[in-house]
């Protein structure tokens, strides 16, 4: 079974996060295959990047007792889902963060995205992508894209995550695809 951490990305007070977080928890407890642990980045007190020098140069280590705390909660995962809120076409500050406050623990283990946002957080996913190909991730091409009208229904109108057929249907593939790749990279990495 893979350790998967899934990661709420956001910060902000009132968050929507909390709703696809729930929604991803929900959906994995039918899987056998994968098991997941909520990391709320609200909870990690992770400094703003302050580090003297780039961690390629201190061997991953990290000079801030939060970071360091952080790296190492990290590394016991076998791959990652994190919700991706899209703030002004990007992602957020507080996700970017917290990937940067790692780095040999991302190495070689896949990350899935489940996004939200004006067109379901498709330019904040594609900067993670590029952020997390740096870190040596496999960032996996499913994903989940909650577009305005399944956010406004839920919002609105006392709908949930699961009257959208098309979000289910993604859910599960997103599940699928982070197994195979969790495990291909897992025996790749010999553990």
């Amino acid at each position: 079974m893979l350790d998967i951490a899934l990661i709420i990305g956001t910060t902000r007070p009132n968050r929507f996060a909390d709703t696809p977080a729930s929604w991803i928890v929900e959906g994995a407890k039918g899987r056998d295959d994968l098991k997941l642990t909520v990391l709320d980045l609200r909870d990690q007190g992770l400094p703003l990047y302050e580090e003297p020098a780039s961690p390629l140069f201190t061997g991953g280590v990290y000079s801030n007792p939060a970071a360091e705390a952080w790296r190492h909660r990290i590394g016991q995962f076998d791959g990652y889902i994190a919700t991706a809120a899209e703030y002004n076409h990007g992602p957020t500050g507080a996700l970017k963060n917290a990937l940067d406050s790692a780095f040999l623990e991302w190495r070689r283990k896949p990350i899935a995205f489940v996004g939200y946002g004006g067109v379901g957080g498709v330019r904040a996913i594609e900067q993670l992508r590029t952020i997390a190909i740096e870190l040596h991730m496999a960032p996996i091409k499913a994903e989940v894209n909650i577009t305005m009208e399944p956010f406004v229904g839920v919002m609105m109108h006392g709908k949930t995550l699961d009257d959208y057929d098309h979000l289910v249907t993604a859910r599960a593939t997103l599940f699928d695809e982070l197994a195979w790749w969790g495990n291909a990279l897992k025996a790749a990495r010999g553990k």
